[in-house]
């Protein structure tokens, strides 16, 4: 049952919050969309999209109760199936919320839809779409439902530990990126990588992505105070000042690099900064988001070459930017967390906490990296081994593109026929 009043301020809120973050799949389906070959522009973007019709159905059935029921410390249980009680009850841990606890669910299932959406920018050009929607689901049942209980459910062993996660820095960012380079590995390069260039083909279709999810992340994060009040306003303001610091950071150190500041950087700099200040939001003020954010535009572009030093094809820089802006946000909230802010979380090493909340930033960001690229490359792999057809598209497919081989569509109809092969 419900101990507070249901608040109609809080709860319009959290309602519109929800919505834009479920807009912000179909904005990073356009972003990732720019930035594959014109043949493989629908396939991506059916991959996200896919994912708010899977993910949702799955949630309302029992994934959400295995994040939110029981007070078990590993997974939950089944009590809220069916979406069962939503009205009136609320999950363990959550009685004083001020909104009712369906809109909380619903809130919720919109960061399950883009968690294992974000894996489809490392996998892009090569993975069939009947074995996308098998993953896609097991990923969320076997993945993102532990970690998001140890994470975001007070009966979770992470969250009783006193690890901090505002809005998903680890459950959303780390998991994901982690997912990714499991998946890279797994399905190996695109046919031609490195070698040949394939450079993204609609750029402005990316700007148009970022713009979107800009806009969404401010519910991402802000919502995530589950009331309108001064919460909510720091997070908000911490997510758009991390951002725009970490599109100069990544243009700055791009500039220095290469000698050219892209709108590619832009774009990508400040999902950096956006990624990192995540888990940071409502635990951090003044000047630390702009620092967070120039620290992951700067060390998110430099992570991206890692993939050419290593060799694995992270085709859109899913490990680069998600993983690695995860861990950095998720860290430096050990440093930066203050509450005098607003009197949430703890305070960090920088504000007088000492290295307990950093040591348990660590241990959370270890141990969801590696859970999720174990079960994942386990999860995959059995696919691989078990699926008729594999998951990889046939080298004949790939040539041809997945949005002919796979949906027996193109993106654009006003183009030759001969455009939508080889490599642009």
């Amino acid at each position: 049952m419900l101990a507070a009043e249901i608040n109609s301020g809080d709860t319009a809120w959290v309602i519109v919050a929800t919505a834009l973050v479920l807009f912000m799949t179909p904005g990073l389906a356009l972003f990732y969309g720019g930035m594959v070959r014109a043949k493989n522009v629908l396939a991506m973007i059916m991959q996200n999209v896919f994912c708010m019709g899977l993910v949702s159905i799955l949630w309302g059935l029992f994934v959400f109760s295995l994040v939110f029921g029981g007070t078990g410390g590993f997974i939950g249980n089944l009590d809220f199936a069916g979406m069962k009680d939503l009205l009136t009850t609320a999950p363990p841990g959550f009685e004083t919320l001020t909104i009712p606890p369906l809109v909380f669910m619903a809130y919720q299932m919109m960061f399950a839809i883009i968690t294992p959406a974000l894996i489809t920018g490392a996998i892009a050009d090569r993975m069939r779409f009947a074995a996308w929607a098998v993953f896609s689901g097991l990923w969320l049942i076997l993945v993102y439902a532990p970690v998001a209980h140890w994470v975001f459910a007070p009966a979770g062993w992470l969250f009783e530990r006193g690890a901090l996660d505002f809005a998903g820095g680890t459950v959303v960012h780390v998991n994901a990126g982690a997912a990714a380079l499991a998946a890279v590995i797994v399905l190996g390069k695109r046919k031609g990588w490195p070698r040949d260039a394939m450079p993204p083909h609609n750029l402005t279709m990316t700007m148009v992505g970022t713009g979107i999810l800009w806009f969404g992340w401010f519910g991402f994060n802000a919502g995530s105070a589950l009331a309108a009040n001064g919460l909510a306003a720091q997070a908000f303001v911490n997510t758009h000042m991390a951002a725009a610091a970490g599109m100069i950071g990544w243009l700055v150190a791009e500039r220095i690099k290469t000698g050219h500041a892209t709108t590619l950087g832009a774009a990508s700099g400040a999902v950096a900064g956006l990624v990192a200040i995540t888990p940071c939001a409502g635990f951090v003020g003044g000047l630390a988001p702009m620092i967070i954010g120039v620290l992951a535009g700067v060390l998110c572009f430099l992570a991206v070459s890692l993939k050419h030093r290593f060799g694995y094809d992270d085709s859109l820089d899913v490990v680069g930017v998600h993983l690695v802006g995860g861990i950095l946000g998720s860290i430096l909230l050990g440093l930066f967390a203050d509450q005098t802010v607003l009197g949430a979380g703890k305070d960090g090493l920088f504000f007088g906490g000492g290295a307990g909340l950093l040591g348990e930033q660590v241990l959370a960001v270890v141990v969801v990296a590696v859970f999720s690229f174990v079960v994942t490359w386990i999860i995959l792999m059995a696919m691989k081994k078990l699926m008729p057809g594999g998951i990889r598209i046939s080298e004949e497919d790939e040539f041809t593109g997945l949005d002919l081989s796979q949906h027996s569509e193109v993106g654009y109809s006003l183009s030759d026929a001969g455009s939508m092969h080889g490599n642009f």
